[in-house]
């Protein structure tokens, strides 16, 4: 093998001749050789996260995106430009120009299994992009949602071998999870779990947290480094769940969708067309016959519905400020012309996930049935609609907003079957090398096209073995091509879409779809679904060059050519380690209890342990157990004695002046308060919180009992309690609660820390 194809590159030799002595030896400084060329550029990708082709004003739609437009007006546009259908599949194809299946990861990191398509754990023969860059010279950083790492690898204490700053990228700063309060999130620097340096209250937000970050970067870089060229991957959490943003971002978009979803898509759609986005030709394909109509929706819930969505703009045009910060920023340092700016809005389309439309949105996740009245009665009691996008909910709009989002296509996020859940647009700048052109590139690309592009422009072979490890072959097709020829014929020919068993196949202009076995918009599971075989899936044809939408199904007409598709399917299915189709399902649909947990049944924490991820947490909201605490009680004490979840769901043991009190809260809807009679006594105590499952049924009741030095001090149930988990990102705290406040009790006094002193908690499972 020849050099370059083998990294790390070998010790540069040294240059010197030693002699016997000083005066007897030659010294020659060893040069390190260039690897790269002298004008290689610095690369930026800004990856915005569950948002549909049809939300930027840059391509007709309502929501304003300044930096979008800017970087598409000084450089090119992509309107073919597709992911996974999901996150964590299409950040890890992205990043290493494989599919999602072949690098394990055929669904979220949260649900990995043993089959190898779905073990959620981008494997060493897969290198990223960024440790391929690095070797060659770039200082590489990435910043936000990463969503690549096992989570029961996700506590401060590791491992870290699968931990950004470990495969590929010197710095990150972010959030490991799938998921993030944009108020209190649970913050990883490279390995070091840190918290917020504002409260919301000082007026923290994520966003620009991780702008600000970024920037600081970039200053130190340039102090440090300003030889070497970079690479930054800023991927921030928005548009994903929780919706949270300032309310003056929301009120930006007061009245602008009062009309409903039926009406927006109408608007857009023609829009697009106006603007030469999408063509002339390019049909509106009908509402689903399960999706609601706005003219579906009662009057009286229609002002909850319009503020979700107002809540929602607000905060996908704060993010594109945020991204346009880091613009500006590029440029007053002098790295505007040379940089390479990818942006990709959405790394899927719109989210569903917000089902009816949402207070707390982990709801769907534990499939709890509520109504929209249970809802907007709890948001009342809080405040009204203003305290949307609030750090006191977790909302999250209603699907009809995530199906207008994804105009003029059918799908939507986890739907890999449909345009829509797939497609998403891409602007591209380069000022050194790429003209601005308003013609958009047409070509048909895939996320895992990324690499191999960036490879061909910096003049890298892909190497056959990094690190001792021998390289899978890259999937993705350069596209590099398009920069200067936006007519060229598209050079991507063949790439198979699976998601949880929604999936399609595109070959040639032409696209097999299977809708699969899940309809994402509504809540719970369907009826027979561990009865389902994708041999039973209908398949749809469509001729994509001549139908932009999907929306003339040629199955019936054409059954040779859907066969021929359906066979080519199934031999990148073979190739790519998708098989068993619907894998992704094995975890929430046929073994919930195989969901990734902690292997323990027992722990022993020392003193104020905090933020421990509450996917590697004791499971203290539905299963049997006992939290034994011993604890130095002052006179009149107050604080947390530990907390597990946030403020959207979770359960906390505090003391409020003396008294011991509990509180299950469940997502905002229900909360079960036990506050004892009487204050405890100054002194040491033992303290037993005793959680036992009264039915063994998934969102079963539960009895919890408090206890001091053995005198019952509390007794209450839980009516219902959460099936899967409170959170996605926030965790267990001891002596304090530094995410979300999970009681509204102590919500102004947060974090609230315990007065006395805890010596030891004891937790164990009873079951």
């Amino acid at each position: 093998m020849s050099p370059h194809e083998v990294l790390p590159f070998p010790p540069t030799p040294s240059a010197s001749i030693a002699g016997r002595t000083v005066q007897e030896s030659t010294y020659e400084r060893r040069v390190e050789p260039r690897r790269l060329p002298e004008d290689a550029p610095n690369i930026v990708i800004i990856l915005i996260d569950d948002a549909g082709p049809a939300l930027p004003d840059t391509y007709g739609g309502e929501v304003r995106t300044d930096t979008l437009t800017r970087v598409h007006n000084g450089g090119i546009g992509y309107n073919r430009f597709h992911t996974t259908a999901m996150c964590s599949p299409t950040r890890a194809s992205l990043l290493t120009g494989r599919n999602h299946h072949r690098i394990g990861n055929g669904q979220i990191a949260e649900l990995a299994n043993d089959w190898d398509g779905y073990a959620g754990e981008i494997p060493k023969s897969s290198a990223l992009g960024a440790e391929v860059l690095r070797q060659y010279g770039y200082s590489t950083a990435a910043f936000g949602k990463w969503h690549n790492t096992p989570a029961v690898e996700t506590t401060p204490a590791g491992p870290f071998h699968n931990w950004p700053s470990n495969i590929g990228f010197e710095y990150f700063y972010g959030f490991l999870a799938g998921e993030a309060s944009q108020y209190e999130p649970n913050l990883v620097r490279n390995t070091d779990t840190v918290l917020p340096p504002k409260t919301p209250e000082q007026g923290y937000h994520l966003s620009e947290d991780l702008a600000d970050d970024a920037i600081g970067w970039l200053r130190k870089h340039q102090a440090f480094q300003p030889d070497k060229p970079f690479f930054m991957y800023w991927a921030t959490g928005c548009l994903h769940g929780p919706h949270h943003i300032m309310k003056e971002w929301a009120d930006k978009y007061a009245g602008k969708f009062d009309d409903g979803w039926d009406a927006y898509r109408e608007r857009v759609h023609a829009r697009a067309i106006e603007r030469g986005w999408i063509p002339a030709d390019a049909q509106l394909t009908p509402r689903d016959a399960s999706m609601p109509a706005w003219d579906d929706i009662p009057e009286a819930e229609r002002p909850f519905q319009r503020r979700l969505m107002e809540v929602a703009a607000g905060f996908a045009e704060h993010a594109d400020v945020q991204a346009g910060r880091l613009i500006d920023e590029l440029e007053r340092l002098g790295y505007g012309d040379n940089t390479l700016v990818f942006y990709i809005w959405g790394d899927n389309g719109s989210s569903g996930e917000g089902q009816n439309g949402t207070i707390s949105e982990l709801l769907a996740q534990n499939g709890i049935p509520t109504t929209i009245d249970m809802h907007i009665r709890a948001l009342d009691e809080l405040g009204g609609l203003d305290v949307l996008g609030s750090p006191k909910v977790d909302n999250q709009y209603h699907a009809g907003w995530a199906w207008a989002g994804s105009t003029p296509y059918k799908g939507m996020k986890l739907l890999a079957s449909h345009l829509g859940g797939t497609r998403n647009p891409m602007a591209i700048r380069w000022p050194a090398r790429i003209a601005p052109d308003p013609a958009p590139r047409t070509q048909f690309h895939h996320c895992n096209d990324i690499v191999p592009t960036i490879y061909e422009l910096v003049g890298i072979t892909p190497p056959r073995t990094v690190n001792g490890v021998p390289q899978d072959p890259i999937d993705g097709v350069s596209f590099a091509y398009t920069f200067d020829q936006p007519a060229a014929p598209g050079r991507l020919r063949t790439q198979y879409f699976e998601i949880m068993g929604s999936r399609a196949i595109y070959h040639e202009g032409w696209m097999a779809s299977a809708f699969g076995p899940r309809t994402p918009w509504i809540p719970g599971l369907p009826e027979g679904i561990t009865d389902w075989t994708p041999d039973h899936d209908r398949w749809e044809l469509y001729h994509l060059d001549e139908d932009w939408t999907q929306a003339n199904d040629l199955a019936a007409e054409m059954p040779e050519k859907l066969a021929q598709l359906k066979e080519i399917f199934s031999i990148e299915a073979a190739r790519n380690s998708v098989y068993p189709v619907g894998g992704g399902l094995w975890v929430p649909v046929f073994h919930p209890e195989l969901r990734i947990s902690t292997p323990y049944r027992e722990w022993n924490f020392t003193g104020n342990i905090t933020r421990m991820p509450e996917f590697c947490a004791p499971a203290l909201g539905n299963r049997s157990n006992v939290v034994t605490i011993e604890a130095e009680i002052p006179s009149r004490p107050s604080g947390v004695l530990y907390a597990l979840g946030g403020a959207g769901g979770g359960l906390t043991c505090y003391i409020d002046d003396g008294y011991l009190c509990y509180e299950y809260n469940l997502f905002i809807l229900m909360r079960t308060r036990i506050r004892s009679s009487r204050r405890l006594d100054p002194g040491p105590a033992t303290i037993e919180i005793e959680t036992s499952v009264l039915e063994p049924r998934p969102a079963g009741p539960l009895g919890i009992s408090l206890t001091v030095n053995g005198e019952k001090f509390g007794t209450g149930q839980v009516p219902t309690s959460a099936p899967l988990l409170f959170t996605a990102n926030d965790c267990l705290d001891i002596g304090q609660c530094l995410g979300g406040p999970v009681s509204l009790d102590y919500y102004d006094r947060a974090p609230f820390p315990f007065t006395g002193h805890i010596s030891n908690v004891n937790v164990r499972y009873t079951t």
